[in-house]
Parts: C-alpha cells; sequence; structure tokens
C-alpha cells in the first residue's frame, strides 16, 4: 500500500503536471507523448493455475516449461519478473524480481519447478493478485503484463460459499484496473484433456489488449511465446526452416539484418535432446556460454540467445535425433522508438494540410544506423474520432526517416498514428489528435490579429514564473503535511512472539499498547530494543487511515502476510487482525506479529 506522504506527493506531482499541461504550447505536446508512450523495458507477471485439475488439463506441466521459457527469452539485464500461482488462493507468489544476471533467472525458474497443487480453482484470485503485484512493484518506464496459464475453468470449496458470481465480480473488478492501468493480460489455454474454457479466457484477453492462445503440447511453445513477446514489444517472428533429425549436424542460417539488434532469440524445440553449435558471420565458433551467446535448455526446449550480435550471416547447426521433428524460430530485440516530430498547431479545419515527419530513435537519441530504414515501410492510419472510419495512406521514406502530408477530409476530430515495419519488428508512433471542429471542436481556426503571426509569445517567464509560484505553494503544503504526519498516533496492540527457527521454540506473546507512539515507530523499539535483533530496525510503521498501521522495509525486502509473501518495500497496509511473519537473517528467528484494535 502507498504511504499518506506518497499519495500526496504523487497527488501535488499530478496538479502540477496538469497545470503546465495548460500553459504549454500545444505543439510541444506530441513529442512529449511519444516519449513518454514508448518504452524499453518488461514487467511481467507469470500467473499460473496449480490447482488439482491441471494434473489433466496440464499433465506435462506445459505451464511450467512456458514459464521458464518465457524468462529465457528476456534480456539478460533489466526486466522484472514476477509469479502467481494460485487456486482458490495465493498458494505460492514472488514479488517482481529485476533480473540483472543468469543467477537471478536461474532462481526464478527454481521457484516454478518447486510449484505443487492443490484444491479448487478460482480465476479471479490469481488474476487479482498479478494486478496487484504489478501496482507494488512495476517500474513506471516499463511496460506491464499478464501471462495467465489456465484452463480457464473454477471449481470452488462448497464450505466457503463461494459463488460464480462472487468471482465473476472480482474478476470484472480486476479486469476494469489492469484496462485503467493499461495491462494487458495473454492467455495460454492448457488443454490436455479436452475440458478447456477457452471462451472466458478469450475474453479476458480481448478486454484487456492481449490475446489468447491454446496448446496441449509442450512443441507450440516456442510459437505461442514468441507471439506474445511480439506483439508486446512490437516485433515480427521471423520463421526459419524446421528440420528433421537426422543424426548429423544439419545447417540452418540466421540472418541479422543490422546492427541495431540488442538480442536475437533462436528457439529450438524438438521431443528428444538436440546438440547446438554456431558460428559466426566471420566463421569463428561462438562459444554458448559467453559475452556472445548463451545458451538455456529445459526438457522440451533449446533456446540460444545472441547479444548484441554482429550484422550478417549465423550458422546454427543443430543434431538431432533421427525422424525428429526440430521447429526453429527467430525473435529479434530492439531498443527503438518511433518519434514524430511536433506539429504548429492542433486546430484545423476541412482542406486545411498537416505536415508528419517521424524518426527512429534509439535511448532518446536519432538512429545512428541510416541502413535499417533501407527496407521498412510506412503508413499513417488514420482514425476519424467522430464516424469510427479509420484508413491509411503511405508515407515517404527520406533515408533517415518518414514524411508525409494529412489533408483534413472533414470537420471531424481525427487521431494519427504512423507505423513502420520491416520484416523483423514493427514501430507505431504515439497517437496525435487533430481538433478539425468535430463533436469536440468549432470547425474554425483561432484567428491572429495582423502583425502578430512572427510575434512568438514570451512562454518562458511565464512558466518559470509559474513553476516558481508553484514550487513555493507545493514546499509550504508538503511541510503542512509532515508536521501533522509527525504528530499523528496510533490505535490498538500488537501481539509480539519470537520464534527460534533452529529448535522452533516461541517465546511468551508480548501485548504492545500503541497509543505512546507518535508518527512514526521502528520494530526494534517494539521488541524494547534487543541487541541480537538489531536488524529489525529496517520495518518502520507509519499511522493510516481507518486505524489502519503501514508497515515498511526501509532496506527492501518480502515479509509474509496472513500466510503470503509480499512485499514490503513500498509498504503493506495492517488492519484489524492481521498476521505478520517476519524473518530475520542474522538471528535466526522469525518475529510473528497480530495487530488487534
Amino acid at each position: 500500500m502507498l504511504r499518506t506522504s506518497k499519495i500526496r506527493w504523487l497527488s501535488g506531482t499530478l496538479v502540477l503536471l496538469a497545470f503546465l499541461s495548460l500553459l504549454l504550447p500545444q505543439a510541444l505536446l506530441p513529442h512529449a507523448a511519444a516519449a513518454q508512450g514508448q518504452t524499453s523495458g518488461i514487467d511481467a507477471v507469470l500467473v499460473a493455475d496449480v490447482s488439482n485439475s491441471m494434473n489433466t488439463s496440464d499433465r506435462d506441466k506445459i505451464s511450467n516449461e512456458a514459464m521458464k521459457m518465457f524468462i529465457d527469452m528476456l534480456p539478460v539485464q533489466g526486466d522484472k519478473v514476477g509469479i502467481v500461482a494460485y487456486t482458490d488462493q495465493v498458494e505460492r507468489e514472488k514479488a517482481l524480481l529485476e533480473i540483472q544476471s543468469d543467477a537471478d533467472k536461474s532462481s526464478l525458474k527454481d521457484f516454478i519447478d518447486q510449484l505443487g497443487r492443490g484444491p479448487y480453482t478460482d480465476i479471479s484470485v490469481g488474476v487479482a493478485e498479478a494486478v496487484n503485484v504489478l501496482n507494488h512493484g512495476a517500474d513506471a518506464s516499463h511496460s506491464p503484463m499478464i501471462v495467465l496459464l489456465a484452463d480457464g475453468n473454477n471449481d470452488f470449496n462448497k464450505t466457503k460459499g463461494r459463488t460464480q458470481s462472487q468471482s465473476d465480480a472480482d474478476l470484472a473488478k480486476a479486469v476494469k484496473e489492469a484496462q485503467d492501468q493499461g495491462i494487458p493480460v495473454y492467455t495460454i489455454g492448457l488443454n490436455a484433456d479436452g475440458k478447456l474454457n477457452k471462451d472466458a479466457l478469450a475474453d479476458l484477453a480481448q478486454q484487456t489488449g492481449g490475446k489468447s492462445f491454446i496448446t496441449d503440447t509442450p512443441d507450440d511453445l516456442p510459437q505461442i511465446l514468441s507471439e506474445i513477446f511480439a506483439d508486446h514489444a512490437k516485433l515480427n517472428v521471423v520463421k526459419l526452416p524446421s528440420i528433421t533429425g537426422n543424426g548429423s549436424y544439419q545447417e540452418v542460417t540466421v540472418n541479422v539484418p543490422n546492427d541495431s539488434v540488442l538480442e536475437a532469440n533462436i528457439s529450438i524445440m524438438s521431443s528428444k535432446q538436440v546438440q547446438i553449435e554456431l558460428t559466426d558471420p566471420s566463421g569463428k565458433a561462438v562459444d554458448l556460454n559467453s559475452d556472445a551467446a548463451k545458451l538455456s535448455t529445459s526438457k522440451s526446449y533449446s533456446l540460444v540467445k545472441l547479444l548484441k550480435p554482429q550484422e550478417g550471416d549465423w550458422k546454427l547447426r543443430v543434431k538431432g535425433a533421427p525422424k525428429d521433428s526440430i521447429d526453429i524460430n527467430l525473435l529479434f530485440n530492439y531498443d527503438l522508438q518511433l518519434v514524430v516530430d511536433p506539429i504548429k498547431t492542433k486546430s484545423y479545419t476541412k482542406g486545411d494540410k498537416v505536415d508528419l515527419t517521424a524518426k527512429l530513435e534509439n535511448g532518446g537519441q536519432p538512429l545512428q544506423d541510416n541502413d535499417l530504414y533501407a527496407d521498412m515501410k510506412a503508413t499513417l492510419v488514420v482514425n476519424d474520432l467522430d464516424t469510427g472510419k479509420s484508413t491509411e495512406q503511405p508515407l515517404e521514406n527520406t533515408g533517415t526517416g518518414f514524411a508525409g502530408t494529412f489533408e483534413v477530409p472533414d470537420n471531424h476530430n481525427y487521431e494519427l498514428v504512423i507505423r513502420a515495419e520491416e520484416d523483423s519488428f514493427y514501430r507505431e508512433s504515439a497517437p496525435i489528435t487533430i481538433n478539425a471542429g468535430g463533436a469536440a471542436g468549432s470547425g474554425t481556426k483561432p484567428t491572429t490579429p495582423p502583425g502578430e503571426q512572427d510575434k512568438p509569445f514570451p512562454w518562458l517567464p511565464v512558466i518559470l514564473g509559474v513553476i516558481a509560484l508553484i514550487v513555493v505553494a507545493v514546499g509550504v503544503w508538503f511541510l503542512l503535511g509532515w508536521l501533522k504526519r509527525k504528530n499523528r498516533g496510533f490505535v490498538g496492540q500488537m501481539i509480539v512472539e519470537i520464534r527460534d527457527e533452529n529448535t522452533g521454540d516461541k517465546s511468551y506473546p508480548q501485548y504492545k499498547k500503541l497509543a505512546s507512539f507518535r508518527g512514526r515507530f521502528h520494530l526494534h523499539q517494539l521488541l524494547q530494543l534487543d541487541p541480537e535483533l538489531k536488524e529489525t530496525e529496517k520495518y518502520v510503521f507509519t499511522p493510516s487511515n481507518g486505524d489502519r498501521i503501514i508497515i515498511r522495509n526501509t532496506a527492501g525486502g518480502t515479509l509474509e502476510k496472513s500466510g503470503r509473501a509480499v512485499d514490503a518495500s513500498s509498504g503493506v497496509e495492517l488492519k484489524n487482525g492481521d498476521r505478520l511473519s517476519i524473518p530475520l537473517q542474522q538471528a535466526d528467528k522469525t518475529i510473528l506479529i497480530e495487530y488487534l484494535v
């Protein structure tokens, strides 16, 4: 849960941005919107149904293989992955982990291999918790997504009185939250027993802007996961020739088309173990566990990842068992954005012409590798917001970007999007809205007095003055809020026990009244400053609304709330009756807390 101070900071920031958006010239906004709309990282939560029904609908544990392959396909560094395993409750959970090394990927895959099965199923539990995980750990500059692996069916515990309508309502709430936050849900339906509820999964994906897939065999995984990656990252899957094993090495050419490729994922699917060799465009053999390439294997797939590969033809040599069918997919990863240059005005009328130019950027800078433009085509997609009609027109490839002119066909409002594409990827610009006097416009352009056309409005001094005033006002506001929070009190009490993890023994319960604390206190104070438990200083309690309390781990990390692991770095809210389990690394002890009001 967000602390009150964070909410106030966010509110103040939004007020400031909203105010500036009214002052800034509208012509400057398309470029800013394009930059904001493009992301280069992924924050993904993998959600798996681990109920007993999976013993028949996923008897080969395809879901585990799919999740591990997804992790292997991610870049070596930077992206975040979380895991939710559910039945009719969250069975196991792993908060978003930022991948910084091969060891991080191995840790995630080991966690997946340890997942067990349990009774009952409620799909709303898994989806809602995935959204919650993203809310508490996603990077604002990353693109969020959920991948759900399930058979789409519910099986409720009758003793709890849970109904389908209650589950539907909870799922609808989670879907609405995903829609509002731009979180697509991609579903992989597991159908080994033929009892898949494909309509439920397809509807979930469709509502959130994801895609739905069905499989009953691991053979489909490379294609499915490649398509999920491609759709989310705006890439095109490159299909390489399939081969039939003959006991000898067979060669497949992997063409890296340009120097802008960050990574190339070569997924190889075979029912039996394969042997792989690789040579670069110069003919030199490549170590498959080096800075140039990484090989990941599982019982159903092999994946070769080329890191910042050299342009040219790489040679992949695969040895498979005789008569074994071997499918190979290729997926490139680019860190590129398509940015539209600012237009002069956003108010037009019928017959006016809008000149448009766009270019690819890498890390916010114009693309240096102009050869990448050679085979690209660009299209202007025009959506009439008043009629719902969509049209397309080609744009010129200038060799360093794309250019064209849109002539306003009627006094309507329009949304313009530029799409640039080549064989291995595509990019879309952030949308630009053209007000040409439709339902939300006047139909005429504002007039400018004679002689004023070339006289710029003094935006800079006005903006600087307004910013100075806002900074002072926000500073006063924060100071008053800080003083109020500093003296805010607590209610209720905490029951504290300490369990020795070596012996299993627990201390007698201690009842700690909270009324004497003001503003904040840390767990070490509650434990009477015992030197042995000094690491509990990093757990800080602050008051919240409605007689609730926020606990936050200032050093980052997880704790267990009511038996479930949660990320405490951004704050966890406690209400009456909530229980916490806080493991200590240095003392081999666990602090058990129950909060009562």
